[in-house]
């Protein structure tokens, strides 16, 4: 029996893109129970809970607020990869500057997933939150060949019923991946002198038109008013509503 440390490490050796014999022959264990461990990592004879969308009736993700944070990062962030006998990869890379927001996806992950492994693989500068699973593919649909701003990329009617319920958890996964809390700073005449005057701004980027329309589109349901800096990049600088990203998103942490 090997501990969830154990299993752990193999699993993200495999998820850089080693091979099951390479790791097996580095840690001495059998490729069958690492291969395993990429389906269900922890122990135990029952069985992992069924796909939402592969049932009779498909229905929506459970933790509704947790899957439109976590598809609000894999649009910014992630990516899925097929691994051996119908497993997928979903990673999520992010800058580890900000440990909250690799906390908050790590327990987005398994809050959508609670059956499937979730292990972080460290990098220079970042780190990959990762998770193993048959269906990502059918709980992110967007999931295809190339890069994201390369292809359309449009949500499904019950992905988008999800953002309407829960539009603050999608944008606020938006921002922790591609955009960010800034201050600014221009001058004014005061009583005839010129003052620095600072602000706080949000912005978003992404290379995907399709992306920032879901983004702005989403503003605009909450209320937030936007203008676009360039054709990929969204500002937020009106007072109010900075004010509103600020009691719903906040500065990355």
């Amino acid at each position: 029996m090997y501990d969830m440390g154990t299993r752990k490490r193999a699993l993200a050796l495999v998820a850089e893109g080693r091979s099951l014999n390479s790791v097996s022959r580095e840690t001495g264990i059998s490729r069958y129970a690492i291969r395993s461990w990429g389906t269900r990592i922890e122990a135990g004879p029952h069985a992992g809970n069924p796909c939402p969308r592969c049932q009779e009736v498909p229905s929506s993700p459970q933790a509704p607020a947790a899957y439109a944070y976590l598809l609000g990062l894999y649009l910014g962030d992630g990516c899925i990869s097929p691994h051996r006998r119908g497993v997928y990869f979903l990673r999520v890379v992010l800058d580890r500057a900000w440990p909250g927001i690799i906390d908050a996806c790590e327990e987005a992950m398994r809050a959508v997933r609670p059956s499937n492994s979730v292990f972080r693989v460290g990098r220079q500068g970042c780190v990959a939150v990762t998770s193993s699973s048959k269906h990502w593919p059918c709980l992110f649909p967007q999931h295809g060949p190339g890069k994201k701003h390369e292809r359309r990329i449009a949500l499904e009617p019950w992905q988008q019923d999800i953002v309407d319920a829960h539009p603050w958890e999608f944008i606020r996964g938006l921002i922790h991946s591609d955009g960010c809390r800034t201050t600014n700073w221009t001058t004014r005449l005061v009583d005839g002198e010129r003052r620095r005057y600072e602000y706080p701004r949000y912005f978003f980027t992404n290379l995907s038109r399709d992306i920032v329309q879901l983004f702005t589109d989403t503003l605009d349901r909450i209320g937030v008013e936007w203008t676009p800096a360039n054709a990929r990049n969204i500002s937020v600088a009106r007072r109010a509503s900075v004010a509103l990203l600020d009691e719903h998103v906040g500065p990355k942490h």
